[in-house]
């Protein structure tokens, strides 16, 4: 099936603000957007994310195996009629949190996780991503204060959270064509107009 609309994921550490950014591109693109999620995004696939955030005894490659399953249905399922009906797509996190959350937390083999998410996928790769980037003690304690809920990975030590920083920042070094890395300290305004500034310059290429 062939890609014909935009495929546009956000990214980034606990407390980045990916949510309300999300909504907030959503918003300034247009009424035909489809906004969705991982993992989640059709029943199936959220399901699965009910047992990954819930599961208090959970191996990483269990958490890998789980997002991949989520991320199969949902990129077949609804990421890929939608694009193929030339609708713009938002997804609230996708290939690149697996590298970060299974691969430099969790210490699975990135090959394994690249192969894995290329089969779960199909080779379907954003064409643009936003990478909200943070220190997690400050994305931690924006939580604490806005009472955020927070899940298993939330709770998780500081250290974890680092690493996952980690490997979103290897990624956007690495596809700096794809990846815009954009500094979620500044005010949620600032933040909205710099990504609309770099999607602006994603389609005059």
């Amino acid at each position: 099936m062939a890609q014909r609309g935009i495929f546009i994921t956000f990214e980034g550490v606990e407390g980045a603000g990916k949510t309300t950014q999300v909504q907030r591109l959503a918003t300034a693109l247009g009424p035909d957007v489809v906004v969705t999620r991982e993992p989640g995004g059709t029943p199936v696939s959220e399901r699965i994310r009910d047992v990954f955030l819930t599961s208090d005894r959970i191996t990483t490659m269990t958490e890998l195996l789980l997002i991949a399953a989520a991320r199969a249905q949902h990129v077949d399922e609804r990421i890929r009629p939608a694009l193929a009906s030339n609708q713009i797509v938002i997804c609230d996190r996708f290939i690149d949190a697996t590298v970060a959350y299974q691969g430099y937390r969790g210490g699975i083999d990135l090959e394994i996780i690249h192969q894995l998410n290329h089969v779960a996928t199909g080779g379907l790769i954003p064409d643009i991503t936003f990478m909200l980037d943070l220190s997690p003690e400050i994305g931690l304690q924006r939580q604490q204060q806005d009472e955020t809920y927070r899940d298993r990975l939330d709770k998780e030590p500081l250290e974890f959270h680092r690493r996952v920083r980690e490997g979103y920042l290897a990624t956007a070094k690495s596809e700096p064509h794809r990846v815009k890395l954009i500094d979620a300290t500044q005010s949620p305004d600032a933040v909205h107009s710099q990504i609309l500034t770099e999607y602006q310059k994603f389609l005059s290429k």
